[in-house]
């Protein structure tokens, strides 16, 4: 006990956690957001028995791609604000940053996830640390576009859901954040449905182990292996 404790941090061992990457198209329900229920993220913790344990002690973790949007210039923040900024854009992530959290996640290390402000479209001073876990769920729009990140993950799913019904919670949602809907619907037309299709779809079809169904109620799920795949 004694030799182990005078062991240098780095040189002690570290716990390495399962890595699931869960992506889909935009409100498809893959993390809990106000207005939404239930969500593929929060049933696996669910089904675990994680929902209601202290961060802490978690032994099922999840983190948000939403967490690595870059830090914007003044300009960008105005177009921001105006629903004019492409935040479904591969390079609206600070894809750096989000592969050296992810690395030290793991590694096994305590990381800090930085944390965004979608009304000011900021990045906050607050952080929220994350604790070693035996898995994580890593989710986002775009978490299997960059390749140094795919290749990070034990398992990828990815959620289907219908797209009007996606449509239709994004408007409830970001209304709910004080958007007007005229700016919402441009906003997806221009931006959000044109890069689910370029960016997000075609990497997650031949990159994704399963597919996870998001059918209605909301508390229903169906996954099967992807057709994708052998």
């Amino acid at each position: 006990m004694a030799a182990f404790e005078t062991l240098d941090e780095s040189e002690r061992p570290r716990h390495r956690p399962f890595l699931i990457g869960v992506s889909g198209g935009t409100a498809s329900g893959k993390v809990t957001r106000p207005l939404l229920c239930s969500t593929v993220c929060a049933k696996i913790m669910e089904l675990l028995g994680q929902n209601k344990v202290d961060h802490r002690q978690r032994k099922v973790a999840i983190i948000s791609q939403d967490s690595f949007y870059r830090v914007l210039t003044p300009d960008q923040k105005a177009k921001a604000l105006k629903g004019q900024y492409n935040f479904d854009h591969p390079d609206a992530f600070d894809n750096d940053l989000m592969y050296k959290t992810l690395k030290d996640i793991v590694e096994g290390r305590v990381v800090e996830v930085p944390t965004y402000d979608f009304v000011t479209h900021s990045r906050l001073e607050d952080r929220i640390t994350l604790y070693p876990a035996d898995v994580v769920l890593f989710e986002g729009i775009l978490v299997f576009y960059p390749q140094k990140v795919r290749d990070m993950f034990h398992m990828k799913l990815f959620v289907d859901t219908d797209s009007d019904v996606r449509l239709s919670r994004r408007v409830l949602r970001d209304v709910n954040r004080g958007r007007d809907l005229e700016q919402i619907l441009t906003q997806y037309t221009t931006f959000v449905k044109p890069a689910f299709e370029e960016f997000c779809l075609p990497v997650s079809m031949i990159t994704i182990k399963y597919v996870y169904m998001h059918t209605k109620p909301q508390s229903q799920f169906t996954i099967w292996p992807s057709p994708f795949l052998p």
